[in-house]
């Protein structure tokens, strides 16, 4: 029985097993902090295989601020920490499949990037728009310990500090850019193929996070830059502008496999269609044969029709047929020469050919398709009674951001700025209009709402219960019943095992009881089975049941893909009814066995009842 390791594989430490795999001769050995052998990779040796195309003469078009190097260093650094799920926090803990999660979303993305690899489809975040007010979240990117300490004393509910990025500080951009940078790395590595990331942001920081994400996604990724009408009248007491709108940057994972949705076509849209000429396909528009772009023999393309008409290009437009199109439409009865025969042909445009097309995105958003701010308002208020979210964004948006997604009948979404839970609510209403049973993950830092704020009124002592609340009083907005409604909630904690570092002169008897178990006290057979599952890399949604079976406790997860039991002395009786439902996987405390003989027993019945489970202690 192998032993578990109970902590996530850090980001370094995956891309070195990916350099192994293209160039092994690279990868050498070195000493690691607790004097074992780690992998490391012989740059001067990578440097050679890749001397042409490797950039050493200092010029190089990038871009970059102070703290970048420290960001990319904290993406890839390794965490020792856990999700505790919470059951008395969850609604149908037991079959749902949407999750929710406390804490700080960089930490929580390192968490889930075994379980969730190249699943999620569609990701969209909400960040702080660094606005001289946002809290920057706890992470190590400030140059300095104390000027990172030095903050506005804001803490959250387990007493961290919180950054205050002011606009007053001289890393005003630099420290946003530091904020956003490694969380955009990892969420990379969530998307699947076909996925797709919005991120709203607004005209003070849109330059910045362009260019992080041309670097992060790929240039060539690019899809848009949406423009989001968030107000319907104008602040005429704006200084010179009244902002009026807010900015959406879409990038696909890989725009060759991304597959845009389309939005069904209006009755307005169906009007300018008309038939003339009573053709048999139907009703039609005229449109023009030449287009604004083009190749050079399209400039000065000619055809002439069956009538003698001959159509050219006007000046400085191309062709958009060639010949042999246009003598196919010409034949079919699809170029139209106006209602006396004599004008310039153009081609009959079906409706019938357009009806499951749908209508492409446009960059634009105005409010009457994606809402606006004192919609979303509105909606929190209706369904929580009171003001106690600022700026939460409008369904309308969520849902318009959904369509563009194209998302599949049990596609994930993520959202790890949730904030008021807008996601949630909204895929909600998308499942029940839709017919589909997509899934979420969000992700929400527990900021303290402010004293004398609404929400503090209304009794929210957190973010959190904000978000938690809104989705429980959503769900009652769902009249299908099976559409899930509920979410799994987990918050992050420190490992599940215990630190175990002492100097041998530190060791005494009084000591020994400690090392007795590595795990700590605190933690439940649900606490060890989702460590178990963030290793193993399975997702955290799976159905769970808990079960009696000779008074030991038996969790059961997946329908019995995976059964573990943490009870202390396992007897043998029990050992043989979980062999004997052939599970995927098995875990057991290392404790559980009274004895190694005993231990040994317990893989023998599984080689025997069930040969092919994988078992593993902790």
């Amino acid at each position: 029985m192998d032993k578990m390791r109970m902590e996530p594989v850090g980001l370094a430490a995956r891309n070195i097993e990916k350099l192994e795999a293209i160039f092994p001769h690279c990868i050498t050995e070195a000493a690691d902090q607790g004097g074992g052998v780690r992998k490391a990779v012989n740059f001067e040796r990578l440097r050679q295989i890749l001397s042409n195309d490797v950039g050493d003469d200092g010029e190089s078009y990038e871009f970059t601020w102070v703290g970048k190097k420290a960001a990319i260093v904290e993406a890839n650094r390794p965490i020792r920490k856990t999700l505790r799920p919470s059951k008395e926090k969850s609604l149908h803990w037991e079959n749902t499949e949407n999750i929710y999660i406390e804490g700080d979303n960089l930490e929580v993305l390192k968490l889930l990037q075994e379980s969730y690899l190249e699943s999620i489809k569609m990701i969209y975040i909400d960040p702080p728009y660094n606005t001289g007010n946002d809290f920057i979240y706890k992470d190590n990117f400030t140059a300095l310990k104390d000027e990172y300490l030095k903050g506005t004393g804001q803490h959250n509910e387990k007493g961290d500090k919180l950054f205050k990025n002011t606009d007053s500080n001289g890393r005003f951009h630099s420290d946003w850019c530091s904020m956003i940078y490694p969380r955009l790395i990892l969420s990379r590595n969530l998307l699947s193929p076909d996925g797709v990331i919005f991120i709203s942001i607004d005209d003070g920081e849109v330059g910045d996070l362009r260019k992080i994400c041309d670097e992060v996604f790929g240039g060539a990724n690019f899809l848009a830059n949406l423009v989001w009408e968030k107000k319907y009248t104008a602040a005429n007491d704006a200084t010179f502008f009244s902002d009026n709108h807010d900015h959406i940057l879409c990038y696909a994972k890989d725009c060759t496999k991304f597959k845009i949705g389309r939005f069904p076509r209006t009755a307005e849209m169906d009007a300018a269609y008309k038939n003339p000429d009573n053709h048999p396909k139907g009703v039609w528009k005229a449109t023009p044969l030449h287009a604004k772009s083009g190749s050079a023999e399209s400039a000065v393309f000619s055809y002439t029709f069956k009538n003698g008409i001959t159509f050219r290009p006007p000046p400085g437009t191309y062709s958009r047929y060639s010949a042999d199109t246009l003598k196919k439409m010409d034949e079919g009865g699809e170029i139209w020469f106006g209602k006396d025969g004599n004008a310039v042909p153009s081609r009959k445009t079906f409706l019938c050919d357009l009806k499951n097309r749908g209508t492409v995105p446009r960059t634009l958003i105005p409010y009457e398709v994606g809402g606006h701010n004192h919609e979303a308002v509105d909606e929190v208020r209706q369904l929580l009674k009171k003001n106690v979210f600022n700026n939460p964004k409008p369904l309308k948006l969520l849902d318009y951001l959904m369509t563009i997604a194209n998302l599949k009948e049990d596609s994930i979404v993520m959202d790890f700025f949730s904030g008021s839970a807008t996601t949630a609510h909204a895929l909600m209403r998308f499942n029940e209009k839709n017919r589909s049973r997509c899934q979420f993950i969000l992700v929400q830092l527990p900021e303290i709402c402010d004293q004398g704020s609404e929400a503090r009124k209304a009794g929210y002592q957190t973010i959190c219960e904000i978000g938690r609340a809104r989705m429980r009083e959503a769900g009652k907005t769902i009249l299908d019943e099976t559409i899930d409604v509920g979410y799994r909630v987990f918050e992050l904690a420190d490992s599940n095992m215990k630190d175990v570092y002492y100097s041998p002169h530190e060791y005494s008897q009084s000591l020994l009881p400690m090392l007795e178990s590595n795990i700590k006290e605190d933690r439940s057979g649900w606490d060890l089975l989702f460590g178990c599952l963030l290793e193993w890399g399975l997702p955290l949604n799976r159905p769970l049941k808990m079960r009696e079976t000779e008074g030991c406790h038996i969790l059961e997860y997946d329908n019995g893909h995976l059964l573990a039991c943490f009870d202390e002395n396992i007897p043998e009786k029990a050992i043989k009814e979980m062999a004997k439902q052939r599970p995927s996987k098995a875990v057991f405390r290392d404790s559980g066995f009274g004895c190694a003989p005993d231990r040994i027993n317990a893989g023998q019945w599984f080689q025997r009842l069930s040969p092919d489970t994988k078992i593993k202690v902790l």
